[in-house]
């Protein structure tokens, strides 16, 4: 039994003859579209995984920076 992944489906769906070719492996004649697709993908993996990366950091610096503020508040009430 194989997988049937999404862009297969959206292959069929868009045109059941391009599907069976894609099936029997014939080259697709849109090579450099289809490069380019996947360039774009993969420039856009990178920017979700950077996005991600700063808000966790965002996450850690302000949770640094309200430790930072009780330490202060505790420092100045022990002070006083």
């Amino acid at each position: 039994m194989r997988t049937i992944r999404a862009s297969e489906i959206g292959s069929y769906l868009f045109c059941h003859r391009a599907w069976w070719y894609q099936l029997q492996g014939a080259p697709s004649i849109n090579q450099k579209e289809l490069a380019a697709g996947s360039q774009y993908h993969h420039r856009h993996g990178r920017t979700v995984l950077r996005a991600d990366f700063l808000r966790a950091a965002g996450w850690v610096l302000l949770m640094l920076a309200i430790l930072a503020f009780a330490i202060l508040l505790t420092l100045q009430f022990l002070h006083a």
